[in-house]
This record gives structure tokens, sequence and C-alpha cells, in this order.
């Protein structure tokens, strides 16, 4: 792991309609909404449009795959990270062990960042 690394977690548990549930090493729990993590997503295309609803609150969404949005499928990518699969078709993101401690929808920070979301 390199210096400035998150340590990764203990345990994780995909429910495929309600969200991610994440232990991490330091005892801490995590849970992360499946609509919060498609619009957290860090892929460049989520990350744009991120932007543009900041710049713009009046930017239109792209229509997803219609119906109740669910995370598809996940798998780890290597030792620091986890790519989820939603069913409007995103694929692109790899959310970080460290990415997703940033944006931890629990805690204070993530809380405070996101308040509109």
């Amino acid at each position: 792991m390199g210096p400035d690394s998150q340590p990764g977690p203990t345990r994780l548990h995909l429910d495929r309609a309600r969200g991610l549930e994440v232990e991490w090493a330091d005892g801490t729990n995590s849970f992360y909404p499946v609509g919060f993590l498609r619009r957290m997503s860090p892929s460049a295309d989520a990350r744009h449009l991120r932007d543009e609803m900041a710049r713009n609150p009046l930017t239109v969404l792209p229509a997803g795959g219609g119906g109740t949005l669910e995370a598809t499928s996940a798998e780890l990518v290597g030792r620091y990270a986890i790519r989820i699969e939603f069913s409007d078709g995103h694929a692109t993101g790899i959310y970080s062990w460290r990415y997703l401690r940033e944006i931890d929808p629990g805690t204070a920070a993530g809380e405070s960042e996101h308040a509109r979301d």
C-alpha cells in the first residue's frame, strides 16, 4: 500500500436494491444507497455531469433505463477498489476505498458536502 492509501474494508455486502454496506478495518461501518453511489460515480462522465449541475441546477439528467435503479453486479479491482454496474447500464465507475471514505454519507464531511444529494 502507498503512503496515502486507505485501509481496505474487512467486509462488503451489496444489496442490489438498497446499496453497499462496508465494514472498515478501523471498525466503522458505512452504508451507500444505490442512487447515491450512481450519482457519485467517480467516472469522467458522472464527474462532468455533477460539475454541470453545480453550475446550472436546471441541467437535464440523462434518461436511465427506466424503472427502479439497482446495482446489478460488483467486482473487486485489485486490493484498492470496487467496480459497480448499475441497471441503467453505467459500469465505468471504479470506487477506491479512499474515495468511498471521502463520500461516506454517514460522516459529517460526507453529509455537508453532499447535502443536496
